[in-house]
């Protein structure tokens, strides 16, 4: 499992978990034990889809903190 030091995180847990055809790529922040996961393609390579996961794990700390709006659908009330 491979641990990796981000501009935000200072260490990110990752796993490789083959799905038939695809990929599921996990990053955990161990700190506030966020998880988030992707599913890629196995050609794009690890490297890229290990950034993609990140910065999955990225995105959702930052709203979780508050400190991001785009990404998804607005509610408003």
């Amino acid at each position: 499992m491979p641990r990796l030091p981000t501009s935000q995180l200072q260490e990110v847990l990752i796993e490789f978990h083959p799905v038939g055809a695809y990929v599921k790529v996990s990053a955990v922040d161990p700190v506030s034990l966020t998880e988030v996961s992707i599913v890629g393609d196995p050609a794009a390579g690890e490297e890229a889809l290990q950034r993609q996961a990140i910065r999955k794990l990225e995105f959702v700390l930052g709203r979780k903190a508050g400190q991001t709006n785009g990404g998804g659908p607005r509610r408003y009330r």
